[in-house]
């Protein structure tokens, strides 16, 4: 199958200019990608894939054999595709997200419906609009429910039914697995979750065996239950099982062996990078499997062509990715070295595959370019392209992202990125500081992403560090950013801003830090603690007035999302000091602000506030206020008037690599 001819038949090959000459194509970044996923169905007969559609998305299914489009399904101006997966060789269930009111960002539903690849028995199955008459319910024969439920296990030796779980609406609730006819949608209890906030691990034989999940108390609790039981056993009951109250540490069930009888966990170490384990279920021996010196394991690599997909290895966010194996021999290591080989400085993720191993969908990235499909006959070793994501944007013109590592104050080790404008020798730049959001379970990757590529064009290099706190790094890395907002979280992006002067890549008198969320958070907290370091500060719907966080916003709606805030984020009464909008005075640069009406994460109180404070101490401020906007802008317009502004906002106070400043800046 051609690149070309797939990508005609999802209606999404709409041209677009490539970059050109001094400008920057604002909305050639900003246009979303042609197409959602595609996964490849088990008999390997079709193709389903999610495509952005007209006020929202829509699920193709295409025959192999002639391209040929034989299903659609699309629920209208809207509603998209969330997720969708294959259940047997004929049968997709597909998961969906709306928006809600006046919320511009779609918001999942929890309704599950399914499809057949000819296009029949389309009906939604369970979820909140189940028999309800809305435009999502297409029946109303089912009892409504106020739940949302989600595919857990397909259940390879079952064409009929699968397993579900199934959670309420309350932050806190206990959520439960249920076995589910995939074309009645008729439903039978399996298990009910020990933990709150849970989610579950099946075996190969269809079994939940682990539960685990988040506490009131802010503590990560396991559960395992032997195969031929319905009791769950903690910690109290079987020593090796994890509750971080107890042991100080998470363990994350990966799955099982296909024959059950070990389980694979990610665990976290006193000090140092995540293990991956094999935990012998009778005798609860455990062996090591792999640490690496300085990353954890993000993300499971499983068998091919076998009825259960047990875990054989993993992705490691060690600067550029790279995959390790617990065979190195096996045949999916093979596998991957012979792809790995054939696309050399691309990550590649096989991330669909047919039952029997013969076939497989194999999405290459890298960097520079935002990847595209592959499909590759494991029988006769080769690859034929299927489609690309952005078959606008041209990877030879695209910017190199470069890992680093450096030093902190404190000599904490630190890891980020760098990406220098496309042609440029990499000294004396603008720079802009992008301190990632989150602050916590979360961390900058390697990887093509539009927006850094934006700055890049534009003449900026961009400079990212994953600062104490990010994940990736290790328990001990993680928990060393608890408490420190606006502290050693906020110092180690100062160290990155010295470390990127004194290479010689950072022009000391053009640098601007820019983030969102938390990352608004550090650029306007970075702006007040470094007052001389930075010549501009852009926050994008950031947190500026911490206090409020505990009485504004989802953070306070739950028991367990208080906890996390005691413990993550800081005592109410200590955060005002440490908050930007207390700190207006002390910042001497001019200040940009977007947020918007609807963003239950960081209110757009947070940035009204900051407005007024700065305007109040004579900071020049501008901003960009969308009311129908959530926690991101998500409208394309709306994303383009940004960066448009944002680009023109960096471009008066730092200039470009044409070194061409506003007055003032050096």
């Amino acid at each position: 199958m051609k690149r070309e001819v797939l990508a005609a038949i999802l209606a999404a090959a709409v041209s677009c200019p490539v970059l050109a000459g001094p400008g920057v194509d604002v909305a050639s970044f900003v246009k979303r990608d042609q197409f959602d996923d595609i996964k490849l169905s088990p008999n390997g007969d079709y193709y389903a894939a999610s495509v952005p559609a007209e006020g929202g998305s829509g699920l193709l299914i295409l025959r192999r054999a002639d391209n040929k489009i034989t299903a659609s399904f699309s629920l209208g101006t809207n509603t998209y595709i969330a997720d969708f997966d294959w259940v047997n060789p004929e049968r997709v269930l597909i998961s969906t997200s709306r928006k809600f009111g006046t919320l511009d960002t779609p918001a999942l539903t929890g309704n599950l419906y399914g499809l057949n690849a000819d296009g029949s028995d389309n009906d939604i199955l369970v979820g909140q609009d189940a028999g309800s008459g809305d435009p999502g319910g297409l029946i109303n024969t089912r009892k409504i429910e106020s739940i949302a439920a989600f595919l857990l296990d397909g259940l390879s030796d079952d064409d009929r039914n699968v397993l579900i779980s199934v959670y309420g609406f309350g932050p806190d609730d206990f959520s439960r697995v249920e076995k589910m006819d995939a074309y009645t949608g008729r439903r039978l209890p399996v298990a009910r979750s020990p933990v709150r906030n849970s989610q579950y691990v099946t075996d190969g034989e269809g079994v939940v065996r682990f539960a685990y999940g988040r506490d009131l108390d802010n503590n990560n609790r396991l559960f395992h239950r032997p195969a031929n039981a319905s009791d769950w056993t903690r910690i109290s009951d079987w020593e090796l099982l994890n509750d971080e109250d107890v042991t100080h540490h998470v363990e994350i069930p990966l799955g099982f062996s296909a024959d059950g009888r070990t389980a694979y966990l990610s665990v976290e170490q006193a000090s140092g990078p995540d293990a991956i384990v094999a935990l012998d279920i009778a005798s609860q021996g455990r062996k090591t499997l792999f640490r690496d010196d300085d990353s954890d394991p993000v993300s499971v690599i499983h068998s091919m062509g076998t009825p259960y997909p047990a875990p054989v290895g993993a992705f490691v966010a060690d600067g550029r990715p790279r995959t390790i194996f617990f065979d190195d021999g096996g045949a999916e290591a093979r596998l991957y070295r012979s792809l790995e080989a054939a696309f050399p400085g691309h990550e590649v993720r096989i991330t669909s595959k047919t039952s029997n191993g013969n076939l497989a969908l194999v999405e290459v990235t890298s960097d520079r370019d935002a990847g595209g499909f592959y499909l590759f006959d494991t029988v006769s070793k080769s690859a034929s392209p299927l489609v690309a994501r952005r078959t606008w944007s041209d990877p030879s013109k695209m910017a190199e992202m470069r890992p680093i590592a450096f030093a902190a104050r404190d000599g904490q080790a630190l890891h980020g990125f760098l990406t220098v404008p496309n042609g440029s020798n990499g000294k004396q730049l603008p720079v802009v500081v992008l301190p990632h959001g989150g602050p916590f379970f979360v961390a900058d990757n390697w990887g093509f992403d539009p927006e850094i590529q934006m700055l890049a064009a534009a003449g900026y290099a961009v400079l990212q560090v994953n600062y104490r706190g990010s994940s990736q790094y290790g328990r001990a890395f993680s928990q060393a950013g608890a408490r420190e907002w606006g502290g050693k979280m906020q110092d180690d992006i100062t160290d990155a801003t010295h470390w990127a002067i004194q290479q010689g890549i950072a022009d000391a008198n053009r640098i601007c830090i820019y983030g969102a969320s938390y990352g608004g958070y550090a650029a306007l907290m970075g702006a007040a603690k470094e007052p001389t370091l930075y010549k501009c500060a852009a926050g994008y719907v950031g947190v500026y007035d911490l206090p409020l966080m505990y009485e504004k916003g989802e953070m306070r709606e739950s028991i367990s999302n208080r906890a996390y805030m005691h413990d993550w984020i800081g005592e109410k009464a200590q955060l005002g000091a440490v908050s930007p909008v207390n700190l207006a005075a002390k910042i001497k640069v001019p200040v940009f602000l977007a947020a918007g009406g609807h963003d239950e994460v960081a209110p757009i109180e947070h940035s009204k506030r900051m407005e007024k404070a700065l305007r109040a101490a004579s900071v020049p401020v501008e901003t960009l206020y969308f009311p129908t906007e959530g926690h991101g802008f998500y409208v394309d317009t709306h994303r383009e008037a940004f960066y448009t502004q944002l680009l023109a906002f960096l471009a008066r106070n730092i200039g470009t690599t044409s070194g061409a400043t506003a007055a003032g800046t050096h």
